[in-house]
């Protein structure tokens, strides 16, 4: 699984709320939605947010190993 709990330490880090990166940056509201459910984003969506938070892919995103059953 993929978690974006980082992506929001990185945007309270760097003084930029969901507001600003939907009204400045044009960023979709159901991408924010689908970062905050941590579902599929595309990679653009990533490189867009690394752009406008000046940031790695690996501060923003993680890879959580699920435990087979």
């Amino acid at each position: 699984m993929i978690s974006y709990d980082n992506l929001w330490n990185v945007m309270k880090d760097k003084g930029i709320s969901q507001y600003a990166l939907i009204k400045k940056h044009h960023v979709s509201p159901g991408q924010i939605t689908r970062l905050k459910r941590n579902e599929s984003v595309s990679t653009h969506t990533i490189d867009m947010f690394c752009q406008i938070l000046d940031c790695e892919v690996e501060d923003i995103m993680k890879h959580i190993k699920e435990e087979q059953g």
